[in-house]
């Protein structure tokens, strides 16, 4: 698995927030935040958590594991999307992209 660079400055920035000023929300050095930028370090839970609310985004989004910004609420989807899910999540990157060719030709079909 290839590794993914995180979103921490990207969304900083579009929030137009300075290191500084994240760095006093997490309660953290300057230095700290520009440590999880380049991927020095890698942020606590509680600094994910709280990173999660200021940006409006998942935590694997702002680690960069996810291409969605948004954790979908597993609650809200029926038996079969759930079942579908948890299978897609289960397959490697070129499993992934298989599944998505084959569900993209199936939905021409239709």
């Amino acid at each position: 698995m290839a590794i993914q660079t995180n979103r921490i400055k990207d969304l900083r920035e579009e929030k137009a927030m300075t290191q500084l000023r994240l760095s006093v929300e997490l309660g953290v050095s300057q230095e700290t935040i520009s440590a999880y930028e380049i991927g020095k370090h890698h942020p606590s839970v509680k600094s994910l958590m709280h990173m999660a609310e200021l940006f409006d985004a998942s935590m694997d989004y702002i680690m960069g594991l996810s291409p969605t910004r948004r954790m979908i609420a597993e609650k809200s989807l029926v038996d079969d999307e759930a079942r579908l899910l948890s299978l897609y999540r289960s397959l490697d990157a070129t499993l992934k992209e298989k599944a998505h060719s084959y569900l993209q030709g199936m939905s021409h079909d239709v």
